[in-house]
């Protein structure tokens, strides 16, 4: 399986992709978990990453592009994989298509977690003050969803005239989305191929 999960920041992405990645026994491949890796590392990369993400931006496509197209390239991913925070644009979405097709791939299926804009604020100040985030403050947490509608919304459009998109709420308890997550995908591969 070559899963890719959308939704917002704050929407649950991390959480769901590490329990969907062990039920489907994928690894999880989150930028997020690069990019933080970089800056815990003081990388020169990591420091230019850490200015991006401390403003609410996103890391420039050239260099998740490089970082992806080396992850997938490793072993682990020859089966299959899950993307959390790749593709987050339409060129991104390029760039995967262009990276799978070098090994006769694509991706099989998108689920994207909804939630609403003012939950997820509230989650993200939460999450602030437990994880000592600095990226979480109410003025960056809005604009990391300004972002978000702007560039990585538009990307269920795409995945949706492929009929690759899987849409599931994502409030509930974790259990709970896991669940209907699962329910969903499965659905998705037991029903008509486009």
């Amino acid at each position: 399986m070559r899963l890719v999960i959308l939704g917002p920041p704050g929407a649950g992405k991390g959480t769901q992709a590490a329990r969907l990645a062990q039920h489907y026994g994928v690894p999880a491949i989150s930028t997020g978990d690069i990019f933080r890796s970089n800056i815990a590392a003081g990388t020169e990369l990591g420091a230019q990453v850490q200015e991006i993400v401390d403003a609410g931006g996103y890391v420039p496509d050239e260099i998740t592009n490089t970082m992806v197209r080396e992850r997938l390239a490793q072993p682990d991913a020859e089966g299959g994989f899950l993307l959390d925070g790749f593709p987050r644009t339409r060129a991104q979405v390029d760039e995967l298509d262009t990276i799978l097709a070098q090994w006769g791939q694509a991706v099989d299926v998108v689920a994207e977690l909804t939630v609403d804009p003012d939950e997820l604020v509230a989650r993200l100040v939460r999450r602030a003050h437990t994880d000592g985030r600095s990226d979480d403050n109410e003025d960056v947490i809005r604009r990391r969803q300004k972002v978000y509608e702007e560039q990585t919304a538009p990307l269920t459009d795409v995945y949706g005239s492929r009929g690759l998109l899987v849409r599931v709420e994502g409030v509930g308890g974790v259990d709970e989305v896991t669940a209907r997550l699962v329910s969903a995908l499965d659905a998705h591969f037991a029903g008509p191929r486009p």
